[in-house]
């Protein structure tokens, strides 16, 4: 295999003409494995991947866009010496077996934090992790989707047409299924080499320190309000309209999850803003609008003109905010004039988390979250010094391999925004 540092310092960017790019992969490499659906072959799995040796790649497939929720409808395992599994989480809804027997072993995902809570939903959790995407952010590529990164640093191409397909169906075709066993056929080669180019690059700790993390991370806590993250929301612009907006989207979710079908296939966003900002008063005004005429949206027209008119009645103390109180800072457009002196340190501090992240080569936002940055150009410790903005950083989840990077030059660029 080619050095990957050179690979990724001097890049062959895929062209158009396949006659030009690697070879693609078109069949996993001891044949496409049969489907586990049973108990028995569930067993038969485990004995294989017990029998195996080093890591274990794995990958989950969802039906995003198709059915409620993000829930587990294929699971693909790999390792040296079992070879690869196709299993069904929807047959067998418990692999906690298939946990006993990964053990300690480093388990080898992509987007782990996509995959990990449609995996514990089926009891199989890591101990151990190697997140190839974060890798790759970490080594500063620009794009980090499994099949630029496959073809960048592998020099060979995988089939990607059937990343957005229906997984929820059964059974799943045969094309469908190669697909999803040749996106674990290469994933330990692409964590080997990836290894390598973070030793070289000095950035192996810091990877460590990151995966650990993600596997450390508690649930995600349900957003207070949900309904607030309408795609055009925005044009909503008084707080009848947005009572609205929410008594249209806590419909359209319960309707969704009763019939186990994602919420936007039952009524588009813009269909819920576009009722927000109209009113109509009857479900002939209602069926107008166009973005209702999907047939799921028309079937519950009486539906959605009750929850219009629940938002039309409903007294003014009842109705929301414009704006969801948060425990963070304002928008940061409100700064310059509302707190001059916080917006010097955000100019100040953004400019050194940007250059330490040219230095180091990789996104600010792995360096830093941005929101960290923003609390802390907010509202700094009272007593500024090295020490102080490493404990403010890691309250807020940063890792030590962050703080020892940024800690120093942070508390410098507050001092110096104080005294310009």
């Amino acid at each position: 295999m080619a050095n990957a540092l050179n690979s990724k310092t001097e890049p062959r960017e895929p062209g158009d003409d396949d006659a030009e790019r690697a070879p693609l992969l078109r069949e996993p490499r001891e044949g496409l494995p049969e489907v586990t659906s049973d108990a028995d072959a569930l067993a038969g799995v485990v004995a294989a991947l017990s029998a195996g040796t080093g890591p274990v790649a794995v990958d989950a497939e969802r039906a995003s866009g198709y059915r409620y929720g993000q829930r587990a409808y294929l699971v693909q395992l790999r390792r040296e010496g079992s070879g690869s599994a196709l299993i069904d989480p929807i047959a067998c809804p418990d692999l906690s077996k298939l946990e006993d027997t990964v053990g300690d072993a480093e388990v080898v995902l992509h987007a782990a934090h996509q995959d990990l809570p449609c995996l514990t939903e089926v009891n199989l959790r890591p101990r151990r992790l190697f997140d190839t995407e974060l890798a790759g952010r970490l080594l500063g590529y620009q794009r980090v989707g499994l099949g630029f990164m496959v073809e960048r640093i592998l020099h060979v191409r995988l089939a990607k047409e059937h990343s957005a397909v229906d997984w929820s169906q059964r059974p799943l075709p045969e094309d469908w299924l190669r697909y999803a066993a040749l996106d674990v056929e290469i994933l330990i080669e692409l964590r080997n080499a990836l290894e390598a180019e973070l030793e070289e690059a000095g950035k192996l700790e810091w990877a460590r320190e990151e995966f650990a993390s993600v596997l450390a991370a508690p649930p995600k806590e349900p957003r207070p309000d949900p309904w607030r993250r309408t795609s055009g929301i925005h044009r909503v612009r008084n707080q009848r309209a947005l009572a609205a907006v929410r008594e249209l989207w806590y419909e359209r979710d319960r309707i969704a999850q009763e019939r186990d079908i994602s919420p936007g296939r039952v009524l588009p966003d813009a269909a819920i803003v576009e009722a927000a900002t109209t009113m109509p008063r009857t479900t002939a005004e209602l069926a107008d609008i166009r973005q209702f005429g999907i047939k799921l949206a028309r079937r519950y027209l009486t539906t959605w003109i009750k929850a219009v008119n629940r938002a039309r009645d409903m007294p003014q103390t009842e109705l929301p905010r414009p704006n969801a109180p948060g425990d963070g800072p304002p928008p940061v457009n409100r700064w310059a004039d509302r707190a001059p002196e916080a917006a010097s340190r955000l100019e100040s501090v953004r400019a050194t988390v940007t250059g330490i992240a040219e230095d180091v080569v990789m996104p600010t936002e792995n360096l830093l979250l941005p929101d960290t940055v923003r609390r802390l150009a907010w509202a700094p410790p009272q007593t500024v010094d090295p020490d102080t903005v490493g404990d403010f950083l890691r309250e807020r989840g940063a890792r030590e391999w962050q703080i020892a990077l940024t800690a120093q030059p942070l508390a410098t660029a507050l001092d110096e925004a104080e005294k310009a």
